[in-house]
């Protein structure tokens, strides 16, 4: 909580929106509703809206929104299997390419399916040969196992904890750690100053992953940001949420300005002044 009486410190951390959290609507739709309630830039989700994969689309939404691109999130979802082509490795370096020449700092990657078995077996490797080619940070997302009932299947290789393996940067996803029943906050201290990039967005633990408001499930997710304001965090902390359920547009808006609103809350600390 913040200390009264003290000036209040936030870091330089950018709060975007993930273009994810306005699904079934549009990619434009994000950008717009990012513009209106005070979004410092947005999260391009690449997935099998057109406009998603057209950089000259998608830098036309960002200056007439003045809505900066502050990071890609490649398209690594079964549903985007044959997005900017079916080669894992291309995707990356369109990726790559999307975010240079849209002045993003970030490009977004999930781990390997297991059947991906080429791709799995140099992916750590790759990813480091990638990074070093360009000042673009590929910052690897936590996911977790696929349950069904009392069954769970290894969906991801390595390994769904993408602590276990040598990355140089990290996405910490709250959703995915409530998942996979991790504990956010022990998975953070492993990645250390690796973390570069927050999905903000909380849930249950339930099997599936929910991607709730953050404040509306069981994650630390005001611990977390607290945190990332005493550290000085100077990555971008993205609201990633689930609005499918919203009954209407203004419904949906309330609950991005609500994820807004906590996430700038929490990314701040009191400070104590020299002598005070």
């Amino acid at each position: 909580m913040l200390a009264p009486g003290h000036p209040v410190r936030v870091p330089d951390a950018k709060v975007a929106l993930s273009t994810a959290s306005v699904y079934p609507e549009s990619t434009a739709t994000a950008f717009e509703i990012a513009s209106r309630l005070g979004y410092d830039g947005v999260e391009v989700m690449v997935w099998t809206d057109p406009v998603s994969q057209d950089i000259e689309a998608l830098r036309r939404l960002s200056d007439y929104h003045r809505m900066p691109i502050l990071a890609v999130h490649a398209p690594c979802l079964l549903i985007t299997q044959r997005v900017w082509s079916t080669d894992p490795w291309i995707k990356l370096q369109r990726a790559r390419a999307a975010a240079e020449s849209l002045g993003a700092s970030t490009v977004v990657v999930h781990p390997p399916f297991r059947w991906q078995r080429n791709y799995a077996r140099d992916f750590v490797r790759g990813i480091w040969r990638m990074a070093d080619e360009t000042d673009v940070r590929f910052a690897v997302e936590n996911m977790y196992p696929w349950r069904y009932r009392d069954r769970e299947m290894l969906a991801y290789a390595p390994d769904w904890d993408v602590t276990k393996d040598d990355y140089r940067h990290f996405t910490v996803d709250l959703s995915h750690a409530a998942t996979s029943r991790s504990e956010a906050l022990d998975m953070v201290d492993r990645m250390g100053d690796r973390l570069a990039h927050v999905h903000l967005a909380d849930g249950n633990g339930s099997a599936k992953d929910e991607h709730l408001v953050p404040g509306r499930g069981g994650q630390p997710c005001a611990e977390l940001l607290e945190r990332l304001a005493l550290s000085g965090f100077s990555g971008h902390v993205v609201v990633e949420v689930n609005t499918r359920r919203a009954m209407s547009a203004a419904e949906r808006e309330a609950d991005l300005a609500e994820a807004l609103a906590f996430t700038r809350l929490h990314l701040a600390t009191a400070a104590r002044v020299s002598g005070a």
